[in-house]
């Protein structure tokens, strides 16, 4: 199979899983004898723009016309059976899906969050659940300064989702949900629910898995509000009150709280702040941890650090709510705790480290259920079915009463 992969790059300041899991992607098909080809553009690039080529970056969001022509180019001299689009912000625009009407090549897109349907793609807002856009135009995200807190900022996602909202429900033969939690979301909001599949992420089998008790306690993410980082810290300062669980916690990550993360860890005995790890250091920490910990208090689509865990046979303690639900099967391969509670966390965190057999038995219970669902075979199985359908739903006659990008709209969004 030919296949090309969309992707707006992630900036490499800080891990991107949603950069990992193209990359593991694309190798996987190829390791598979696919043809893989990808046409990409990188954040990173923006700074090296002028003046005047920054300042237009929010204006391609909604669309950038030369991507659209570029692309097309390179699809009508070179076919592909199916293109397949990650992240298209901020330099690739819904641009793409034109690109591919007008080449008259099948699209499949996978949603690695919830922009569809919320312009920061985070259903949070003030760090509490929001739905308020959901199947409405995105004004409030506008008026709450929803994406870095800036309303200038928001202005551009929230214009792309309200004039692109029928060309990717049009222009896409199917979208891989990661997750059967965000499917619900979305099928909520409105999406066609016929083109919504849930194809979960895959992790590569690690070379590094856990062999004895573990050492520590490991929260490996972005530090952000989002992810439950202060109600993590809240936790573990009871935990610490009531004398300890007997490992450290290590946090590694950057992002937004890492000032405040590191102040709150210094001169601590129980607290580690290792800063970013590299993937190969990853692997390593979480093949020495009792557990990893996923507190998000946003609905998570997936959970990549969570099935990095079950590969590795380590348990994971997570929020009870999104993806998680799916992914962890509470009491058998990790615990959950009630989202956005300090005390249900720390009441987690402390039956986890416990009892060190029945943590090992969830260790291999995780591992288990790693193999049956998130194992590169299964990663595999499941792209190349979603690929073939798509192929043949563009092939198929076409639907009552569905219109086309490439059915003379033009420039229209």
């Amino acid at each position: 199979m030919h296949v090309l992969v969309v992707h707006n790059r992630y900036g490499s300041a800080q891990p991107s899983g949603e950069n990992k899991v193209v990359d593991q992607e694309v190798a996987l098909l190829r390791a598979a004898g696919h043809r893989v080809e990808v046409f990409e553009r990188r954040s990173d690039d923006i700074a090296a723009r002028s003046l005047p080529g920054k300042v237009a970056v929010p204006l391609l969001v909604p669309w950038n016309p030369a991507v659209r022509r570029e692309l097309a180019a390179r699809l009508r001299s070179d076919p592909p059976d199916v293109v397949h689009v990650h992240n298209v912000f901020p330099l690739l625009s819904p641009a793409v899906l034109a690109a591919c009407a007008d080449a008259g090549v099948p699209a499949v897109a996978t949603l690695h969050n919830y922009t569809q349907v919320c312009p920061p793609g985070t259903l949070q807002r003030d760090g509490r659940p929001c739905t308020e856009c959901v199947g409405s135009a995105p004004l409030p995200a506008v008026r709450h300064g929803c994406y870095r807190g800036s309303r200038l900022a928001t202005v551009p996602l929230a214009v792309s989702l309200s004039v692109n909202r029928r060309r990717w429900w049009s222009g896409v033969e199917r979208f891989f949900c990661i997750s059967a939690a965000q499917r619900d979301v979305l099928v909520r909001a409105g999406m066609p629910a016929e083109r919504l599949a849930v194809k979960h992420n895959f992790v590569p089998d690690p070379d590094a898995r856990r062999s004895g008790a573990g050492e520590q306690l490991l929260y490996l993410g972005r530090l952000a509000e989002a992810k439950g980082v202060r109600l993590l810290m809240a936790a573990w300062d009871e935990i610490a009150a009531g004398g300890g669980v007997g490992v450290p916690l290590v946090i590694a990550g950057a992002g937004p709280l890492e000032r405040e993360v590191t102040a709150w860890a210094a001169g601590r005995d129980d607290v580690r702040h290792v800063g970013l790890y590299d993937p190969e250091q990853c692997r390593r920490a979480i093949a020495r941890s009792v557990a990893v910990v996923a507190p998000s208090t946003w609905l998570e689509a997936f959970g990549l650090v969570v099935v990095e865990a079950m590969a590795a046979g380590v348990p994971a303690v997570a929020a009870g709510h999104g993806a998680f639900v799916e992914l962890v099967e509470d009491g058998v391969s990790g615990l959950l705790h009630r989202p956005g509670e300090p005390a249900a966390l720390a009441s987690a965190l402390r039956r986890i480290t416990a009892d060190a057999d029945r943590n090992r038995e969830m260790g291999r219970a995780a591992r288990r259920r790693y193999e049956q669902a998130f194992s590169p075979a299964v990663g595999l199985e499941r792209l190349v079915e979603g690929y073939r359908c798509a192929i043949a739903e563009r092939s198929a006659p076409a639907r009552g009463g569905d219109t086309r990008a490439s059915r003379g709209d033009g420039d229209n969004r």
